[in-house]
């Protein structure tokens, strides 16, 4: 089907990509929107006009009501957006914005945030950079998908300003620690996953029961504070170093959107535990690019990560934990084998030591007044490519207490 919609066919925001966003007009209450070319069509609108018993999903102000209905009604309403833009006679009865005169707010309510520790090159780099003595990867790492329980409260969209961070940090060689501002404030470019679906205490979630839990991807900055992080993470690991802001792009592409971009995982050996296995494709070839003061510096692939967001998934709830609907986890730094594949700061100046340059000069951590934007694309179901929301966030001096 070809889009009526100007100026949309062929772009990465075509009918086969339709993500959903939260939008505002000035003072206006916020309501959802789905985005098709540089148009925002407003749900709330439609619903009212075309789908009144859709109303109490689609005339909100975020998509946990949405998701709460159920993978059938994201099937039918995704579905049903598609033929409104596909079919010209529809045209009077909707309304939509240029992308350029809405205010984007956060798509959904987030309830509990995990961050994972997925990419085999991430952490090996990471073990290379601070445990050079010793084998880069711990014991479980390659048993277990590693990650960590996150603040969902300093969640922020895209276009947020990061404060710089304050805390506690101890120089090498000092004899005790002293209090100020993060002087190695760094970025993690990684892919995010929302759930729409509830469960209760004790319910495990199967790998093949992903796409029936997993309504959206967004992509994520995970901003640390690495020297804040390098201190207190001993021995039960992040912390203040982490949550003070994680970033997600807006627009959240049903996960419906990226069948296209399914690939095999790379070969994990040893072979998982039974809850862990999956069969079919279970990776994502998502592009990625790092973007430092408008120069892009790195390209991770998502394709090359280890765990699957499907085994981070049914990892997350198999102690017997239960899930919300607008729960959200991270797949952790994307880094590929290559060096101008390295999804974090920390990597690509290994550690401070080897500094790489952005916009003419040397660079290692992060300044007050530097912008980063994370950009994503994949393979679209035309055979073309979608593009998942940036993540753009610029570091602003922080208040020290």
């Amino acid at each position: 089907m070809n889009t009526w919609v100007h100026g949309a066919a062929g772009s990465l925001y075509d009918l086969d990509h339709l993500p959903y966003g939260a939008f505002s007009l000035g003072s206006e209450p916020v309501r959802l929107g789905v985005r098709i070319g540089a148009q925002v069509l407003d749900l709330g609108a439609a619903s009212h006009a075309l789908r009144p018993e859709w109303t109490g999903l689609l005339d909100v102000a975020t998509l946990n009501p949405l998701m709460a209905a159920g993978p059938q009604v994201w099937t039918e309403v995704r579905a049903w957006v598609t033929e409104l833009l596909s079919e010209p006679e529809q045209r009077a009865d909707l309304t939509l914005h240029p992308v350029e005169d809405v205010q984007l707010r956060l798509a959904w309510d987030v309830a509990d945030y995990v961050d994972y520790y997925a990419s085999e090159h991430h952490a090996s780099n990471v073990g290379r950079i601070f445990r050079p003595e010793q084998q880069p990867l711990l014991p479980n790492w390659k048993h277990l998908p590693v990650g960590y329980h996150g603040r969902a409260g300093s969640v922020v969209v895209s276009g947020t300003d990061v404060r710089r961070p304050s805390g506690q940090r101890k120089a090498p060689g000092a004899d005790a620690p002293t209090f100020g501002p993060c002087l190695r404030l760094d970025i993690e470019a990684e892919l995010g996953f929302v759930v729409g679906r509830s469960l209760p205490l004790g319910t495990p979630v199967p790998t093949d029961e992903f796409a029936e839990t997993v309504f959206g991807v967004v992509g994520v900055n995970d901003w640390s504070a690495r020297d804040i992080q390098a201190w207190e993470y001993v021995p039960l690991g992040p912390n203040l170093a982490k949550s003070f802001a994680t970033s997600v792009s807006a627009w959240v592409t049903p996960l419906a959107a990226l069948e296209a971009a399914r690939v095999p995982l790379p070969a994990q050996d040893p072979q998982v535990l039974p809850y862990l296995q999956e069969t079919g494709p279970a990776a994502y070839d998502v592009a990625v690019e790092v973007e430092l003061d408008g120069e892009v510096v790195s390209r991770p692939p998502y394709a090359s990560m280890y765990w699957s967001p499907a085994q981070m998934l049914a990892h997350l709830v198999v102690n017997g934990a239960s899930l919300r609907v607008g729960d959200f986890y991270a797949s952790g730094t994307i880094s590929g084998p290559a060096k101008d594949q390295r999804g974090s700061f920390l990597e690509l100046s290994w550690g401070g030591t080897e500094p790489f340059v952005a916009a003419g000069r040397e660079r290692t951590f992060l300044e007050d007044g530097d912008e980063v934007v994370l950009r994503y694309t994949a393979p679209s179901a035309s055979g073309g490519r979608l593009a998942l929301g940036e993540v753009r966030g610029r570091v602003v001096a922080g208040d020290v207490p």
